[in-house]
Protein backbone atom coordinates (compact mmCIF):
# COMPACT_ATOMS: atom_id res chain seq x y z
CA UNK A 1 0.00 0.00 0.00
CA UNK A 2 1.19 3.42 -1.14
CA UNK A 3 1.94 6.38 1.65
CA UNK A 4 -0.84 8.27 0.01
CA UNK A 5 -3.25 5.44 0.30
CA UNK A 6 -2.21 4.97 3.78
CA UNK A 7 -2.35 8.49 5.02
CA UNK A 8 -6.06 8.36 3.35
CA UNK A 9 -7.04 5.00 5.41
CA UNK A 10 -5.78 6.82 8.17
CA UNK A 11 -7.09 10.21 8.49
CA UNK A 12 -9.65 10.19 10.89
CA UNK A 13 -9.64 9.64 14.85
CA UNK A 14 -11.37 6.70 16.63
CA UNK A 15 -14.09 8.99 17.77
CA UNK A 16 -14.60 10.85 14.16
CA UNK A 17 -14.77 6.94 12.62
CA UNK A 18 -17.07 5.59 15.72
CA UNK A 19 -19.22 9.29 14.22
CA UNK A 20 -18.52 8.56 10.65
CA UNK A 21 -19.93 4.60 11.04
CA UNK A 22 -23.09 5.77 13.06
CA UNK A 23 -24.58 8.55 10.84
CA UNK A 24 -24.12 5.87 7.55
CA UNK A 25 -25.09 3.17 9.55
CA UNK A 26 -28.71 4.77 10.15
CA UNK A 27 -28.56 5.77 6.94
CA UNK A 28 -28.65 2.17 5.74
CA UNK A 29 -31.24 0.77 8.08
CA UNK A 30 -33.57 3.69 6.83
CA UNK A 31 -32.47 2.72 2.96
CA UNK A 32 -33.18 -0.70 3.59
CA UNK A 33 -36.47 0.13 4.89
CA UNK A 34 -37.02 3.16 2.20
CA UNK A 35 -36.68 0.23 -0.62
CA UNK A 36 -39.03 -1.70 1.24
CA UNK A 37 -41.98 0.93 0.63
CA UNK A 38 -40.77 1.92 -2.72
CA UNK A 39 -41.48 -1.74 -3.74
CA UNK A 40 -44.78 -1.96 -2.21
CA UNK A 41 -45.75 1.67 -3.72
CA UNK A 42 -45.19 0.31 -7.28
CA UNK A 43 -46.72 -2.92 -6.82
CA UNK A 44 -49.68 -1.50 -5.47
CA UNK A 45 -50.05 1.79 -7.53
CA UNK A 46 -47.63 1.32 -10.70
CA UNK A 47 -46.20 -1.67 -13.01
CA UNK A 48 -43.15 -3.39 -13.33
CA UNK A 49 -41.48 -0.45 -15.15
CA UNK A 50 -41.76 1.44 -11.82
CA UNK A 51 -40.40 -1.27 -9.59
CA UNK A 52 -37.40 -1.87 -11.47
CA UNK A 53 -36.63 1.97 -11.58
CA UNK A 54 -37.71 1.94 -7.90
CA UNK A 55 -35.10 -0.82 -7.27
CA UNK A 56 -32.63 0.52 -8.83
CA UNK A 57 -32.47 3.30 -6.66
CA UNK A 58 -33.32 1.81 -3.30
CA UNK A 59 -30.32 -0.29 -3.93
CA UNK A 60 -28.09 2.33 -5.27
CA UNK A 61 -29.12 3.97 -1.64
CA UNK A 62 -28.01 0.50 0.23
CA UNK A 63 -24.71 0.42 -1.32
CA UNK A 64 -23.91 3.73 -0.62
CA UNK A 65 -24.75 3.81 3.09
CA UNK A 66 -23.61 0.17 3.53
CA UNK A 67 -20.16 0.55 1.88
CA UNK A 68 -19.71 3.90 3.65
CA UNK A 69 -20.61 2.13 7.11
CA UNK A 70 -18.21 -0.93 6.36
CA UNK A 71 -15.10 1.41 5.34
CA UNK A 72 -15.59 3.88 8.18
CA UNK A 73 -15.94 0.51 10.84
CA UNK A 74 -13.60 -1.71 9.62
CA UNK A 75 -10.58 0.67 10.65
CA UNK A 76 -6.78 -0.90 10.56
CA UNK A 77 -7.90 -3.80 8.60
CA UNK A 78 -6.97 -4.78 4.50
CA UNK A 79 -10.71 -4.72 3.81
CA UNK A 80 -11.08 -1.31 4.86
CA UNK A 81 -9.09 -0.76 1.32
CA UNK A 82 -11.70 -2.52 -1.03
CA UNK A 83 -14.77 -0.65 0.85
CA UNK A 84 -12.83 2.80 0.60
CA UNK A 85 -13.47 2.18 -3.15
CA UNK A 86 -16.62 1.04 -2.89
CA UNK A 87 -17.26 3.77 -0.77
CA UNK A 88 -16.36 6.54 -3.16
CA UNK A 89 -18.10 4.32 -6.01
CA UNK A 90 -21.27 4.22 -4.41
CA UNK A 91 -21.62 7.96 -5.05
CA UNK A 92 -21.80 8.04 -8.43
CA UNK A 93 -24.30 5.32 -8.25
CA UNK A 94 -26.13 6.84 -6.02
CA UNK A 95 -26.33 9.84 -7.86
CA UNK A 96 -27.37 8.00 -11.10
CA UNK A 97 -29.89 5.88 -8.96
CA UNK A 98 -31.72 9.25 -7.88
CA UNK A 99 -31.86 10.53 -11.62
CA UNK A 100 -33.70 6.90 -12.49
CA UNK A 101 -37.09 6.93 -11.23
CA UNK A 102 -36.99 10.91 -11.32
CA UNK A 103 -36.26 11.20 -15.23
CA UNK A 104 -37.97 7.90 -16.28
CA UNK A 105 -41.06 7.94 -14.22
CA UNK A 106 -42.30 11.64 -14.58
CA UNK A 107 -39.90 13.05 -17.48
CA UNK A 108 -39.64 9.59 -19.74
CA UNK A 109 -39.47 10.60 -23.24
CA UNK A 110 -36.45 11.29 -25.49
CA UNK A 111 -35.76 13.77 -22.98
CA UNK A 112 -35.50 11.47 -20.01
CA UNK A 113 -34.00 8.78 -21.43
CA UNK A 114 -31.38 11.35 -22.65
CA UNK A 115 -30.42 12.49 -19.38
CA UNK A 116 -30.69 9.07 -17.46
CA UNK A 117 -28.10 7.83 -20.18
CA UNK A 118 -25.63 10.51 -19.79
CA UNK A 119 -25.73 10.45 -15.75
CA UNK A 120 -24.54 6.68 -16.14
CA UNK A 121 -22.22 6.93 -18.64
CA UNK A 122 -20.70 9.49 -16.20
CA UNK A 123 -21.23 7.11 -13.36
CA UNK A 124 -19.02 4.29 -15.14
CA UNK A 125 -16.32 6.64 -15.75
CA UNK A 126 -15.92 7.74 -12.08
CA UNK A 127 -16.05 4.72 -10.77
CA UNK A 128 -13.34 3.52 -12.98
CA UNK A 129 -11.25 6.79 -12.00
CA UNK A 130 -11.78 5.74 -8.70
CA UNK A 131 -11.04 1.99 -8.87
CA UNK A 132 -8.07 2.61 -10.45
CA UNK A 133 -6.66 5.50 -9.01
CA UNK A 134 -8.24 5.89 -5.95
CA UNK A 135 -5.83 8.18 -4.23
CA UNK A 136 -5.67 10.60 -7.36
CA UNK A 137 -7.77 13.00 -9.20
CA UNK A 138 -9.54 13.84 -6.16
CA UNK A 139 -10.59 17.52 -7.33
CA UNK A 140 -12.04 15.72 -10.77
CA UNK A 141 -14.22 13.35 -9.32
CA UNK A 142 -15.42 15.83 -7.00
CA UNK A 143 -16.57 17.69 -10.27
CA UNK A 144 -17.76 14.97 -11.39
CA UNK A 145 -19.91 14.74 -8.64
CA UNK A 146 -21.57 17.59 -8.57
CA UNK A 147 -21.83 18.48 -12.65
CA UNK A 148 -23.63 15.08 -12.28
CA UNK A 149 -25.71 16.31 -9.24
CA UNK A 150 -27.00 19.26 -11.05
CA UNK A 151 -27.46 17.97 -15.20
CA UNK A 152 -30.83 17.85 -14.25
CA UNK A 153 -31.12 21.54 -14.66
CA UNK A 154 -30.75 20.99 -18.61
CA UNK A 155 -34.14 19.27 -18.13
CA UNK A 156 -35.54 21.98 -15.84
CA UNK A 157 -38.52 22.98 -17.64
CA UNK A 158 -40.00 19.77 -18.03
CA UNK A 159 -39.28 19.00 -14.00
CA UNK A 160 -41.48 21.84 -13.41
CA UNK A 161 -43.81 20.82 -15.67
CA UNK A 162 -44.29 16.91 -14.21
CA UNK A 163 -43.17 17.14 -10.81
CA UNK A 164 -45.48 18.79 -7.88
CA UNK A 165 -44.48 21.64 -6.41
CA UNK A 166 -43.96 19.62 -3.02
CA UNK A 167 -42.01 17.33 -4.32
CA UNK A 168 -39.89 20.22 -6.59
CA UNK A 169 -39.61 21.70 -2.94
CA UNK A 170 -37.50 18.53 -1.31
CA UNK A 171 -36.05 17.75 -4.39
CA UNK A 172 -33.81 21.12 -4.94
CA UNK A 173 -33.41 21.22 -0.81
CA UNK A 174 -32.03 17.71 -1.02
CA UNK A 175 -29.62 19.12 -4.26
CA UNK A 176 -28.51 22.24 -2.09
CA UNK A 177 -27.67 20.15 1.29
CA UNK A 178 -25.74 16.83 -0.83
CA UNK A 179 -23.96 20.55 -2.56
CA UNK A 180 -23.63 22.18 0.79
CA UNK A 181 -22.41 19.62 2.36
CA UNK A 182 -19.03 19.13 0.31
CA UNK A 183 -17.81 22.43 1.66
CA UNK A 184 -17.17 20.06 4.93
CA UNK A 185 -15.78 17.18 3.17
CA UNK A 186 -13.10 19.28 2.05
CA UNK A 187 -12.83 21.14 5.18
CA UNK A 188 -10.00 19.09 6.59
CA UNK A 189 -8.78 20.66 9.58
CA UNK A 190 -12.22 20.32 10.95
CA UNK A 191 -13.04 18.27 14.12
CA UNK A 192 -15.91 15.84 12.21
CA UNK A 193 -15.85 17.30 9.41
CA UNK A 194 -16.31 13.71 7.44
CA UNK A 195 -19.22 13.19 10.06
CA UNK A 196 -21.43 16.39 9.60
CA UNK A 197 -20.82 16.01 5.74
CA UNK A 198 -22.43 12.38 6.34
CA UNK A 199 -25.45 14.03 7.75
CA UNK A 200 -25.58 16.28 4.89
CA UNK A 201 -25.86 13.83 3.10
CA UNK A 202 -28.18 12.00 4.95
CA UNK A 203 -30.57 14.32 4.74
CA UNK A 204 -30.11 15.64 1.03
CA UNK A 205 -31.26 11.65 0.62
CA UNK A 206 -34.48 11.62 2.67
CA UNK A 207 -35.30 15.03 0.32
CA UNK A 208 -34.86 13.07 -2.80
CA UNK A 209 -36.54 10.05 -1.02
CA UNK A 210 -39.40 11.94 -0.60
CA UNK A 211 -39.53 13.71 -3.41
CA UNK A 212 -39.36 10.89 -5.85
CA UNK A 213 -41.93 9.02 -3.64
CA UNK A 214 -44.45 11.74 -3.41
CA UNK A 215 -44.22 12.60 -6.76
CA UNK A 216 -44.71 8.58 -8.03
CA UNK A 217 -47.68 9.23 -5.84
CA UNK A 218 -49.06 12.68 -7.72
CA UNK A 219 -48.35 10.82 -11.39
CA UNK A 220 -50.11 8.01 -10.64
CA UNK A 221 -52.87 9.24 -8.17
CA UNK A 222 -54.13 12.32 -9.24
Amino acid sequence: MSNSQTSILTHYTLGEEIANSITHGIGALLSIAGLVILILAGSIYGNSFHIVCFCIYGISLILLYLSSTLYHSLSGTMARQVFQKLDHSAIFLLIAGSYTPLMLININGVLGWTITIAVWILAIIGIVIKCLFISRFEKLSLFIYIFMGWLCLFAAKEIILHVPSHSLQYLVIGGLLYSGGVLFYVWDNLPYNHGIWHLFVLGGSICHYYSILTSFYHKILV
